[in-house]
This record gives structure tokens, sequence and C-alpha cells, in this order.
């Protein structure tokens, strides 16, 4: 344990190799003392059976991972990315939010009009950049019209004060088949609640291109998500094969089903409008400091791959009036079984 503990530690000593924040990182003795003072600890949980550590008995790129993470969140100082923007501090009227949609997916698949820039996400999946962006605060000039369960299955540790939050996952919103909310119900349900909202920011939250693979004769998506154990994590230790770009093409493909739609409600929608994600895409890309090639989008990985998103601000005129209103209503129960097999449809485990 002592050795290969020390060994993730060496790619830490070349700090050029730690992305574009080198500046904002401690000094290298603070990598060193850390990963002493975590042996105990990772020694631990080893020894109680926590499953990453007990599995990495056989997989040692999953204790990669979990040195990978521990370094990227300064060893749990860290609960989200805090070099990723604000997006409430962000000008736009219309929030549209994509799915697990990596920067350059977006800018090779989609040409809508507008100036795109690349922007970096405070969270490497949803519930982190929930937490970085809207846990306990004041929202009640927004409303939030969601197809991922992930804010209300974590909506009392979150606990955001927004104006209105529409679950469109729920039983009239969700597709049995496909396992997912479609982006073109999704669309529909946030151009029949835009009335009631004429002077509030409005949250439009895709699913897509976030797996399963809508129009795609994909089987990974299909016979492995729906599980209760995470399937990109076959993938990580070698369990399942996966072609890197036809996993690309199919995460293109995904992105398109969704697109006319969000043409859609840039058409319709007034106010100023701004497209962007909630985190990107790992396809094999290498991690660091372990150099591990990494998939999914683990919480707590601050690499490239997974917070840079796109921002794309598209033309407009006319500007809304935005002003803040008490909560309208709180989230409406849901049996705690929808709430886990929609999470494990989408391919997350709790």
């Amino acid at each position: 344990m002592m050795v290969l503990m020390t060994g993730f530690v060496i790619p830490c000593l070349h700090i050029s190799h730690l992305g574009g924040h080198q500046n904002n990182y401690p000094p290298l003795g603070y990598f060193i003392k850390k990963s002493r003072t975590m042996i105990e600890p990772v020694k631990n949980i080893w020894n109680h059976g926590s499953t990453a550590f007990s599995e990495s008995a056989e997989s040692p790129v999953v204790l990669g991972r979990e040195f990978n993470r521990a370094v990227h969140r300064r060893f749990g100082r860290r609960r989200y990315n805090p070099d990723g923007i604000d997006v409430f501090d962000r000008d736009w009227d219309n929030l549209i939010i994509l799915d697990a949609c990596r920067y350059d997916l977006f800018s090779e698949t989609t040409a809508l009009d507008g100036t795109l820039t690349a922007v970096e996400s405070r969270g490497s999946n949803t519930v982190e950049f929930l937490r970085g962006n809207v846990a306990s605060r004041d929202l009640t000039d927004t409303v939030y019209i969601t197809g991922n369960p992930q804010l209300y299955n974590h909506r009392e540790a979150l606990d955001p004060k927004f104006h209105a939050i529409h679950d469109v996952w729920q039983d009239r919103g969700w597709d049995d088949e496909h396992r997912t909310v479609l982006p073109d119900v999704l669309t529909s349900e946030a151009l029949d609640r835009v009335p009631d909202y004429p002077n509030k920011r409005l949250i439009v939250h895709f699913v897509q291109p976030h797996m399963p693979f809508i129009d795609s004769d994909t089987v990974f998506d299909k016979e492995m998500f729906g599980t209760s154990e995470d399937p990109w994590n076959w993938i990580l230790k070698g369990e399942v094969d996966a072609d890197r770009d036809e996993m690309w093409d199919a995460f293109a493909q995904n992105l398109e089903v969704a697109m006319p739609h969000v043409e859609t409600l840039i058409e319709k929608l007034d106010g100023k409008t701004v497209v962007t994600a909630d985190h990107g895409q790992c396809i094999g890309d290498r991690s660091w400091p372990v150099p591990i090639r990494e998939w999914g989008h683990p919480w707590g990985m601050y690499i490239e791959p997974l917070v840079k998103v796109p921002w794309l601000e598209c033309p407009s005129d006319e500007r809304r009036t935005i002003e803040s209103d008490p909560p309208e209503r709180s989230q409406d129960d849901v049996e705690d079984d929808v709430v886990q097999e929609r999470l494990e449809d989408l391919g997350y485990v709790s």
C-alpha cells in the first residue's frame, strides 16, 4: 500500500502536467504532505470494505481514480470545482442546459447562430454543478424545468429557493421505452409553462446528450443502464469493451436528436437565451495525475473533458424584466422507488 501510494505521488512532481490551473495549485510540498497523511485513512477505508477500495484490490485503475479525485478535491476540501463559473452571475433570461455535453462535442456537432465560447463548469457531474450553483441560494427570480431527477434526489441537501420547479421526469414526462425524458416532451412542457412566468428567468435542463442513446442501436446503454451498478466502472476496469470512436458518434447522434428542440426554444422564447452544459463527458480521455483512461462523468474530477463546456449566447433584441417573487410551490412528492428507478435508467448509482 505504501509503495502504491508513493508511486501515485510521482506524477504530481511534474506540476506542468496539472492542466491549465497550475498557477492556482498549492506548493508541491502540499501534495507530498497530504499524500502521507492520506495513507492511513485509505488503509482504514480499504480494511472496512469500501466498495471503491475493495474493487481496487483486483483493479488498481479504480484506486487510481480515487487518488485523482483526492488530488482534484484537495483531499476533501473542495465540494465542487471553485474555478468554474457561477451561471447566475452571467447575463441571460433563458438558460438551456444540455446534460453531459463537452465543449468539443458541441462545437463539432452544432451550428447554432450566436457567439460560442468555452467556460469551466463548477461540477464534473450534475450534483456538483447544482451544488456549486444553486445550493442554499435565493433564486426566486428563476423557474427550473428539468428532465433530470438529481435536484429532487438531493433537494434537502441542496435546498435552493427557486420561484418554481417543474420535474418533467415524473410520470407524465417519462418515456418508459427509451427510459428517459425525450427532448420534444421537455420542450413542449417548457413552452406550456412560459406564459405563467413572464418576468422570471427560465432554466430548461435537457437530459441529452446524456445516455441512454435515443435513436441508436448501441447495446451498452440498453443492457447495462437500469441496474444498481455504475456501468461506466465496467468499462473503466476493462470488464466491458468500448470503442471510443463509436461512443463519440453515439453521443454526437444523441446531441443531434436534441438540437432541433433546442432551436425551437431559442426561436420561441423571448429575451436573451444561452445554451450551455452542466458538465462534460469522458470518452476514454486521460485523467491526471494518474494517467488512467477515464469514462463517464465521475464526481470530483476537474479535467478538461469534464468541466470545459459550451457557452453559446444567442442573438436577442428584446429583454424580459426579471422580478423575484416568493416560491410558488414545493416540489411534488415522488415515491423513493420511482426516483431510484429513474436514476438507474439514466445510469446513476446512489
